[in-house]
């Protein structure tokens, strides 16, 4: 067959010809932002293990990225696919930055404007989406993570007040946060919580000597008879019921996130695989290597339909929590297998800050268990399927 010009996997795929203007339009201007912002200092920051939260949040808020799918408040009002696409390309330069746009916008500003006060709305939203208040969600604990019911974090009644005891675990953002949504068991079960974090008795330990999303601020939050008022409860919600449907909405960024991830493992390894020569001719002139450049193609295609079909379910009201869990496990298991495979590729250089695939790699290794494992989504999947729940 005759040379012809390389296509994108989007081409291949005709994405765009699925996006509306307002979605293309936004995913240019992440794009670009991540290229000229981001991406010269991304690999730098991973080495570190460090991260300019506070100064990329603002830039993030000013750009209307931060909560961007939801309503008033100072928010975009986007829709969620519009929302998903905008994870996509943040992943596609560091899974960090795009947690860090999950927690603040789909956990704890999602948690205050579906379950808070209007009080509690007006206090915290505006500051949130415009970047200059960072917030975290407390939930997982050291030892209770993909069974959050048996926490140990509790709240009791004092008069008005409530005394706030316990500790949170693999918090992102916890340590520069200046406030935290917290889950804690109550006499009236799990109730979620608006905690300043200037409030006495809170104190967040960053966690250090991280080989995955170093690119990350993360930390252990620590509440040691911390005094609330009675208005600092959430009142929407009471039980599990709360926090797990801000879970699902982080979930859903990730279904876009990880194949963002995965688009620029798989770019970057076609690229050098156009300019490598073996034996006298390009690296991808080898039937084994073109080989494997289709199949991460067809994975990686496939991904992103799934990614936009789920997000237009959600936007029309009807997408299930099991199909997140689909979308979840599906997604974040063939990035981290297109990540590997594209570091064969580049061979030793695959394993250098040179190029982004070894690091993207190191973060979906924890983008596979956070939001769910993948063996929790496969029971929620096949419980989906037979109607017999599997967890215990």
């Amino acid at each position: 067959m005759a040379d012809t010009s390389p296509v994108s996997v989007e081409q291949l795929f005709a994405i765009d010809g699925l996006l509306e203007p307002e979605e293309r339009d936004i995913r240019d201007t992440v794009r670009k932002f991540g290229a000229e912002r981001i991406r010269p200092h991304i690999a730098g920051w991973f080495e570190d293990g460090t991260l300019p939260a506070r100064d990329l949040a603002k830039e993030l808020g000013s750009l209307g990225l931060l909560g961007m799918h939801l309503e008033g408040y100072g928010c975009a009002g986007t829709s969620a696919t519009a929302y998903g696409i905008a994870c996509s390309e943040l992943e596609a330069i560091d899974s960090g930055v795009r947690s860090l746009v999950s927690v603040q916008g789909s956990l704890a500003m999602f948690a205050i404007w579906k379950f808070g006060s209007e009080e509690q709305k007006q206090q915290w939203l505006p500051g949130m989406a415009e970047g200059s208040l960072i917030g975290c969600f407390g939930l997982t604990e050291a030892d209770f993570g993909s069974d959050p019911g048996g926490m140990r974090t509790n709240a009791k009644r004092d008069g008005d007040d409530w005394i706030l005891n316990g500790s949170k675990m693999w918090i992102t953002n916890g340590p520069i946060a200046d406030v935290a949504v917290v889950w804690a068991q109550t006499d009236e079960k799990v109730r979620g919580f608006v905690v300043p974090t200037d409030t006495p008795g809170f104190t967040a330990n960053t966690v250090q000597h991280k080989l995955s999303l170093r690119a990350s601020i993360t930390g252990e939050l620590v509440f040691d008879g911390v005094r609330l008022p009675a208005d600092a409860v959430l009142p929407e919600v009471t039980g599990l019921r709360g926090p797990l449907s801000c879970l699902s909405e982080a979930r859903f960024g990730i279904i876009f996130g990880a194949m963002g991830a995965a688009r620029d493992c798989l770019e970057s390894a076609i690229e050098y695989s156009l300019t490598r020569n073996v034996f006298d001719k390009p690296l991808a002139g080898y039937q084994l290597t073109q080989a494997k450049i289709a199949d991460m193609a067809l994975e990686l295609g496939k991904g992103e339909l799934l990614a936009i079909h789920l997000g237009r379910l959600k936007d029309a009201g009807g997408l299930k929590p099991e199909q997140v869990s689909v979308g979840k496990l599906n997604n974040v298991r063939e990035a981290i297998k297109i990540a590997r495979e594209c570091r064969t590729i580049l061979a030793a250089n695959g394993i250098t800050l040179e190029y982004p695939v070894l690091r993207h790699a190191n973060n979906l290794e924890s983008v596979l268990t956070y939001e769910g494992t993948s063996e929790v989504h496969q029971l929620v999947v096949g419980q989906a399927l037979t109607g017999v729940g599997a967890f215990r």
